[in-house]
């Protein structure tokens, strides 16, 4: 008898616990089957040429956070590699080092697209072009330009820019460029132009003519405003959170955010620790500090400040970054193992800031962005391979199919549509 009552209970468990499980199941089966018809779409990955090459590329399983075998597991569907140059003299023998470097991007992308991997990858200029390569099975490539230094002082590379497959451009980076002020001005108070300079300004009527969407991510909010008052057509922040949560200044406050709404462009949310959580980032940062000492100790790496690194030329910072952002990876992973009083920003940490600004601006108005392969990544989502974990954390927030469609993907493309409707207008009356 007494087997008998052992063996009822246990059956009673094993059915009590059963439906519990089944959800769990359930949710994930949905979070998958969502994820896989939804395209997804990543506005911010940089890229380092040395990837690019024959026999180093993208087709292969490398440490860095974006190739393609990370895209496919993690079911990453269109990434926008970006041509970055980092600010230097405003000369022109820094202009021509800054255009050589924006060039040497662009080839690379086109040569992983041409002739590396073109039955996995293509470029797409438009999001009809988006749309298609997806639905042939493969990969998307788009291109952004973060900083508009390379441009110099000839606004005919903005044209020869948009022929090369770029669709949206930032004028400035860390450092004031010569077209506008960037928001590291705050942290000396000292600027440039007071927001966008007169060059810049025929920059802009170059970008809303040809179709290139205006990126605010890392301008001054005097150049932001600037921007927002002489544009005809919707803009862009590629790569920011929110303000309100996170007291950067390469974040948005509401005010700019707002600015956004009424303009018809999007936020494209960025997964940088930094600027998600910079108290629970600089906490955990100093508890492993420690590691990464050690390990720069051991490996005879120098840690220098970020003002001696923006000195440096493009390939010694692609270089520096590179180094640096391995050992850091790696301390902190020790960390975790040895201490869990100090938690990373993680996933969660990063759809807090996509909560807050789709109920200050609406759905619309939201997107992704991940800045991997440039410092970003958050503990869930450290490189493309975890791209599904950020689909799961939207569902769970309770986000419908529809608004995740659009917030991974259909904003952005809503926003490109409208700029090149725009620019279509715009040469049409130019050409009359």
């Amino acid at each position: 008898m007494k087997n008998l009552t052992l063996i009822a209970a246990s059956l009673l468990l094993i059915i009590s616990c059963k439906p519990e499980t089944s959800k769990e199941d359930d949710f994930l089966a949905k979070a998958k089957e969502i994820h896989k018809r939804v395209m997804t779409l990543d506005t911010h990955n940089d890229i380092n040429v040395k990837n690019f090459t024959d026999s180093i590329n993208y087709t292969q399983e490398l440490d860095n956070q974006v190739n393609l075998p990370k895209m496919i597991k993690g079911g990453l569907d269109v990434s926008w590699f970006i041509v970055y140059t980092g600010q230097g003299d405003l000369t022109e023998e820094g202009y021509d080092r800054a255009y050589k470097n924006a060039i040497s991007k662009f080839d690379a992308i086109h040569k992983l697209t041409k002739e590396i991997a073109p039955n996995q990858i293509e470029l797409a200029v438009t999001s009809a072009d988006a749309r298609r390569i997806y639905a042939a099975g493969k990969k998307v490539a788009m291109i952004g330009i973060e900083n508009g230094y390379p441009v110099g002082t000839d606004i005919k590379r903005v044209k020869e820019f948009y022929d090369l497959g770029a669709r949206y451009m930032s004028l400035s980076h860390n450092g004031h460029s010569q077209l506008c002020d960037s928001n590291t001005g705050e942290e000396n108070d000292k600027w440039l132009h007071g927001g966008v300079s007169d060059l810049g300004k025929e920059v802009i009527k170059e970008m809303n003519k040809w179709g290139i969407m205006i990126d605010v991510s890392h301008p001054a909010k005097s150049s932001m405003k600037d921007m927002i008052e002489l544009t005809k057509a919707p803009i862009i922040a590629s790569h920011s959170s929110a303000r309100a949560l996170c007291n950067h200044s390469r974040n948005l406050d509401d005010e700019q955010l707002m600015w956004i709404k009424e303009n018809g462009g999007v936020v494209q949310t960025v997964a940088f620790n930094a600027y998600v959580n910079t108290e629970k980032n600089n906490a955990f940062n100093k508890a492993s500090k420690m590691y990464v000492d050690k390990l720069a100790k051991e490996q005879g790496f120098e840690i220098k400040s970020w003002g001696d690194v923006r000195k440096m030329d493009p390939t010694a910072q692609d270089k520096y970054y590179t180094k640096y952002i391995a050992i850091r990876n790696t301390a902190q992973e020790m960390l975790v193992k040895e201490n869990s009083e100090f938690a990373p920003v993680d996933v969660a940490d990063f759809v807090d800031h996509i909560d807050y600004m789709v109920k200050k601006i609406g759905i619309d108005h939201v997107g992704i962005s991940s800045d991997f392969d440039g410092g970003g990544g958050v503990k869930g989502w450290n490189d493309a391979s975890e791209t599904l974990n950020v689909t799961i954390e939207l569902l769970k927030r309770g986000y419908s199919e529809v608004e995740i469609e659009k917030i991974w993907s259909g904003n952005l493309l809503r926003v490109l549509d409208k700029v090149q409707e725009i620019a279509q207008k715009i040469q049409k009356e130019t050409a009359a």
